[in-house]
Parts: C-alpha cells; structure tokens; sequence
C-alpha cells in the first residue's frame, strides 16, 4: 500500500478531528469559509511535506472533497480548502438561494489572490494549489495573471472550454450574451430540483461511477442544508465564456513558467476534454495524464481504480518537481 491510499478508517462523512473549520474575510467584508487540516495531533509522524490549497468546482463544497482531504493529510501534507463567495455556505449572489450567479469572475479572482500571500505565510512550503473544474479554470487564471505563484499546480477536469466542446467559445458568447440581455442574467440557465432518485442518477452519470460517493454529496446536503447549489445563472455561463476566452489568448497560457499537472478525461460531458489538452500543450511545463470512458467529471471522486491512479499522478508528479519523499 502507498502513501496515496486512503486509509480505511475515515468515510468522508465527518469533520475530522485536527480539522479547522473556519471563516477568512476578504478585502471588502465578504465571509469566506475555509478549512485548515494541519499536520499536528496524534497519528501524525514526522514534519510535513509543504501545504496544499484545494480550489473546488462551481456548486461545490469542501465536504464532499474530505475524503481525498484525508488522502493527502496522510501522506504527510497540511491542507486547506476554501469556498468560492456566492457558494457553499460563502453567501449568495444571485436573486435566490439556488442559482449559481457571478456578473464576473474577477472577484473570484481578486479573493484568490488577497487570500494567498496570507495562507503561504501561514504555512510551511512548498506551497501546491490544486483546482477542479472552475476550481482550476480560476487557479490556472490567477497563475497565468501573475496573482499567485504556488511551487506547483495540479488542476483536475479544469473548466477551460465548456461542453459541447467542439462550439468554440467566439460562437457562444454573444448567443449567451444575448439570451441573457432577455432578462435578468440572474435567472437559472435551466430548471432544476432536486428531487428523486432518477434525478440524482441522471446527474450522477455526469460525475462518478461510484454510487457511495456520489451519496457522499447528498448526506451532506442532509446534514447542511445551506451547502445546496443548483444550476448557474445566465450571467454566470456568459461570464466563464467570456474568462475562457481571456485564457485563450495567446500568450496567456504560455507565461505559466510554473510545473503544471492537468488531469482530465475524454469521457467528460461538463467540460472539454479539446481544451484540456491544447491547454496542456500551451503550458511550458505542462503536463497531462488523460482518462477514458472509465472516468466521469469528478476524478477525485471515482471509483477506487481511477482516484488511486489519479492520486498517485499527483505524488509522483509533487515528488519530481517540489516535495521529494525523504529516504
């Protein structure tokens, strides 16, 4: 068994307990949760490796990422996870509870950016970033703009193109501008309840082929209602369009001097598996371990089989550029 294994004890399902839970406050006042997992308490041998910051997806929580948390924390990392503003339980920022708005995604940004001088003084480095789905779409963004400098980034199913992925993002800007100028951007780009059962395996096809974790997300939905996400907001399609086509400018991309590891699969039917990898050729020190039909979105969060080989990518790629193990 190696060190990217979860160990058996912990099911993703309870705060563990050297784990922090607590709020960050940005610049402008807005209440940003985080969580601080630090390499101290029992069971914990040695010093740690360096510190990892987890950027999750849109409609996402930490909560339901704790279990590779763990995996990491195992290994010998402090980790932290912090919530996006307008998500989880960071507010709002639409017209009700369930749509997921943003007008752009340059305060995202500017929050990533007023948050990281803070975390890496705070910790011990190295300091990794690791980002999924709109997690790594706007940690890949921050780096690429020069906000942040992590000794590494390792984005998973990054959001850098939208399905489906052969409509090139010139195409659907102005459609999605102008549906949204229909009326209010705030409102949800399509209906949605959560519901049934049918439901949820409908969007479970879109995630994870494990049916346990995929259930993670709803006992936490249970357990914390105020984590629910439904779909996103006109504005919010219109702003990723248009945040897409900023990092597809040339000469975006290519200023990343940083070593970079994207994980993404040809399977996936929430973001485009083309722009991955043209992202991933653009990248100087770029690299890319590709999936297949046996991976969904949520890589992390799949069966044992896909999330060991993708949790082994991980350390074998931190063990070659920034945290070697000791002997």
């Amino acid at each position: 068994m190696t060190d990217t294994v979860l160990p058996p004890a912990y099911d993703g399902r309870s705060i563990p307990a050297h784990a922090r839970e607590q709020t960050w406050r940005a610049p402008d006042g807005q209440v940003i949760r985080r969580i601080d997992w630090p390499q101290i308490g029992s069971g914990q041998a040695g010093v740690a490796r360096g510190a990892m910051l987890f950027a999750p997806g849109r409609a996402d929580f930490y909560e339901k990422h704790l279990a590779v948390l763990h995996a990491w924390h195992a290994a010998g990392w402090h980790v932290t996870a912090l919530d996006w503003r307008g998500q989880a339980m960071s507010g709002r920022l639409g017209a009700d509870e369930v749509t997921g708005h943003a007008d752009d995604f340059a305060p995202w940004i500017a929050d990533f950016a007023a948050f990281w001088p803070e975390w890496r003084a705070s910790v011990p480095g190295p300091h990794v970033v690791i980002g999924h789905s709109m997690g790594g779409h706007l940690t890949l963004r921050a780096a690429a703009e020069g906000k942040v400098r992590p000794d590494a980034l390792v984005l998973v199913a990054p959001m850098l193109g939208l399905n489906p992925g052969w409509v090139p993002s010139s195409v659907l800007h102005p459609v999605g501008s102008v549906v949204a100028r229909l009326g209010d951007r705030r409102r949800p780009a399509w209906k949605w309840e959560r519901g049934p059962l049918p439901l949820s395996n409908l969007r479970m096809q879109l995630l994870t082929h494990d049916e346990v974790r995929y259930a993670d997300e709803d006992w936490w939905y249970e357990q914390r209602p105020g984590l629910v996400l439904g779909p996103p907001s006109w504005g919010w399609i219109v702003a990723a369009i248009a945040s897409i086509e900023r990092m597809d400018r040339r000469g975006v991309l290519e200023a990343v001097t940083l070593p970079v590891l994207i994980l993404g699969t040809t399977a996936d039917r929430l973001v485009s598996w083309r722009a991955i990898r043209r992202a991933a050729a653009r990248l100087p020190q770029g690299e890319l371990v590709a999936f297949g039909p046996e991976a969904r979105h949520e890589i992390l969060r799949e069966s044992d089989t896909v999330r060991d080989r993708a949790l082994k990518a991980i350390a074998d790629f931190l063990d070659r550029t920034v945290a070697p193990r000791s002997a």
